[in-house]
């Protein structure tokens, strides 16, 4: 009898902490990180090997900027399953979050663990979209004298363009820009718009078919020929080369507002940017009142942000 009654009492424990994890996974998820924190702290400490615990937490402390604890969770969990590229890729993105702070002397000591996180993350995946772009920065960012490639920049924006053309035109626009190349920029990034129209074409097809219970096989745009990834960083792209360059302005502003919808703290742009360039394209098309609506919403989250001070004068004027 003590031992069922002892085997039942064990069973319970690990049904509360099933649970327990299940309910901190639903706060993470609702964003309610102070909820969820402590669960998942209690969780780890029951199940130290949980890596998903780990993973968590280290998400929750990047997201109210604390770069050092998110670092240690990352490494542990780099430490604990070396062939995992997002969690390398993590690692590198927290110390790169870090070095930001730093003086510039400083911050070149990290640059090799940095880079190395990445090129890991990039080797692991061969489809790691986000590890590919944080290379792409890194290595047109740097000074030649310390690492900074354009050469191997370009190398993984290739590579970019092999997994989604539309991040390969607009990982090639970028370096372009940086490297005092603007007409080349702007081709880039037309071509990125281009596609990313007929990205916007299909989704809208596929929708129509769905609701009228057609077969997708029907359309005349497949998403196989598109080879296009979904991500919602790719929606503010390609919005805000819209906005800059004055390009597809109704397209620019179904991006946005896609981006919009389904922003969360994982990415990486503010709300204030999404908006400021919700107020640049009603700009572009002469339209003062939708404007002025966007950039004051950019205002109200950043009271001190520049450009959309500067951009609410010029809409005044209009």
């Amino acid at each position: 009898m003590r031992y069922v009654l002892f085997i039942f009492f064990i069973s319970q424990i690990h049904c509360y902490s099933q649970s327990s994890f299940e309910i901190a996974e639903a706060y993470f998820f609702e964003e309610k990180f102070d909820l969820a924190k402590p669960l998942f702290t209690a969780y780890l400490q029951k199940q130290p090997e949980s890596l998903k615990s780990m993973e968590y937490l280290g998400d929750i402390a990047s997201y109210a900027k604390d770069w050092d604890t998110a670092i240690d969770y990352y490494n542990n969990l780099v430490i604990h399953d070396a062939l995992n590229a997002d969690y390398h890729f993590k690692y590198g993105g927290a110390t790169g979050m870090k070095v930001r702070g730093m003086s510039k002397v400083r911050a070149l000591l990290y640059v090799s663990d940095i880079r190395d996180a990445f090129e890991t993350a990039a080797s692991l995946d061969p489809a790691h979209i986000e590890a590919r772009w944080a290379l792409i920065e890194l290595y047109i960012q740097l000074p030649r004298i310390v690492g900074g490639s354009e050469t191997k920049a370009i190398g993984y924006a290739q590579e970019l363009g092999e997994i989604s053309p539309v991040d390969g035109y607009l990982a090639n626009g970028y370096i372009a820009e940086h490297t005092s190349r603007p007409l080349d920029a702007e081709n880039f990034y037309k071509k990125a718009i281009e596609v990313g129209g007929s990205l916007h074409t299909y989704e809208k097809l596929s929708k129509l078919y769905e609701n009228n219970n057609q077969p997708k096989e029907a359309m005349d745009v497949s998403l196989e020929s598109l080879n296009v990834h979904k991500r919602n960083q790719l929606n503010y792209q390609i919005g805000k080369i819209a906005g800059q360059y004055n390009i597809e302005p109704e397209l620019g502003l179904d991006y946005l507002e896609e981006y919009i919808k389904n922003y969360t703290p994982k990415d990486s742009v503010p709300l204030d940017w999404a908006y400021f360039r919700m107020a640049q394209i009603y700009k572009n098309k002469k339209e003062k009142q939708s404007a002025l609506l966007w950039v004051n919403k950019a205002l109200s989250i950043r009271p001190d942000f520049k450009l959309a001070k500067e951009e609410l004068l010029l809409i005044e004027a209009m």
